[in-house]
């Protein structure tokens, strides 16, 4: 069993610093690299075997582990192959209501079978008439369970690309970020399998500057692919100490139905506010890239003052696939190419 990074826990267990300072803190509060102290020392013994994010090495994944994992993948694709056999059946009822709501003869082509799609949509609710995909299998839970969120960067990282990634975890609730070291993709994800994780972000860079963010929903996917670009960190706003409420969400300028997709994925990387929280996280799109802001607000009287509190960046989407980041076999549910960026194409989201 191998350990990497430092403990930061999930939920109120193990703040990292409050301001998310420069060198980072341990656990007995030593701290390095100046700002962002740990906990106080004392209590019980720390035990690595404790960790809640102890990463086993691939060989040690039990057999029966990998079976069920890959069992469970089977089910996920086989239920997905059947949605083009219940997308036909829904757009047929869908077409014997409107014919019979509006009092015209029954198509052609459905009235062989007009009785028994009559009977299956009159044993049909408000809920089970509407259509379901493979998206609702993926985020079944969501809103119901809070989001456990593991953030990572890639290996080697330099003192920036670690900073955004303290920042990144002060950012999303129920976070923890330990240090890649040289374990691979299968152990990461396999981790995080174990571990309950809900969702694993990782955070890229290139000449010491963050500039690609991979966001891998668990257990099967699935991965988006961004970009970043302008990215200003929580130092450079000179940000005050962050409010650890949960915040409410802003998604604003996603028209399309890749946008709701979108928007579906980054939304349920954070918990459900309460309706007293005073901080907001907004998603703004702006032809095709994502302006993130962070604030929060106070009432005066009848007036509302915003205050940023950072990081601040922008995200481009590239690439959305069916599977967990280490599935190099996944299939592509959307990806940028270069002849989709001509003018009428180019508004995706």
């Amino acid at each position: 069993m191998i350990v990497i990074g430092e403990e930061v826990g999930w939920g109120e267990s193990g703040r990292a610093g409050a301001d998310g300072g420069g060198g980072g803190g341990g656990r007995g509060g030593g701290g390095g690299g100046g700002g962002g102290g740990g906990e106080e020392g004392g209590g019980e013994a720390y035990h690595p075997q404790h960790h809640p994010l102890v990463i086993a090495h691939h060989s040690s994944t039990p057999l029966a582990m990998i079976r069920r994992t890959a069992r469970e993948r089977r089910e996920y694709l086989y239920r997905k192959s059947l949605e083009g056999k219940e997308r036909e059946a829904y757009e047929r009822k869908a077409r014997l209501r409107k014919a019979l709501a509006e009092g015209k003869p029954v198509p052609t082509d459905l009235k062989y079978e007009a009785r028994q799609l009559a009977d299956d949509a009159l044993a049909e609710d408000d809920v089970t008439q509407q259509q379901r995909t493979h998206m609702d299998d993926e985020y079944a839970r969501a809103g119901i369970e809070d989001p456990k969120i593991f953030i990572t960067t890639s290996r080697d990282p330099s003192r920036k690309l670690m900073q955004f990634a303290k920042e990144l975890k002060l950012l999303f609730p129920n976070s923890a970020r330990v240090n890649r070291g040289k374990h691979g993709t299968g152990e990461l994800v396999e981790t995080c399998r174990s571990k309950g994780v809900t969702d694993l972000i990782i955070a890229h860079e290139t000449g010491g500057k963050p500039d690609g963010l991979i966001v891998c929903h668990m257990p099967y996917g699935p991965t988006a692919y961004f970009g970043l670009h302008n990215v200003v960190t929580r130092h450079e706003v000179a940000a005050d100490k962050m409010s650890e409420a949960y915040p409410h969400l802003i998604f604003h300028g996603f028209t399309t139905s890749l946008g709701d997709r979108v928007t579906s994925i980054l939304k349920y990387l954070f918990p459900v506010p309460k309706d007293e929280s005073r901080r907001v996280v907004s998603f703004v799109n702006d032809d095709d890239f994502i302006s993130f802001r962070h604030h929060v607000y106070e009432k005066h009287g009848k007036e509302v003052a915003l205050k940023e509190i950072g990081p601040r960046f922008e995200l481009k989407l590239y690439h959305i696939k069916l599977g967990t980041f280490n599935q190099k076999s996944a299939e592509t549910e959307w990806v940028l190419r270069p002849y989709m960026r001509t003018a009428y194409k180019r508004k995706a989201l």
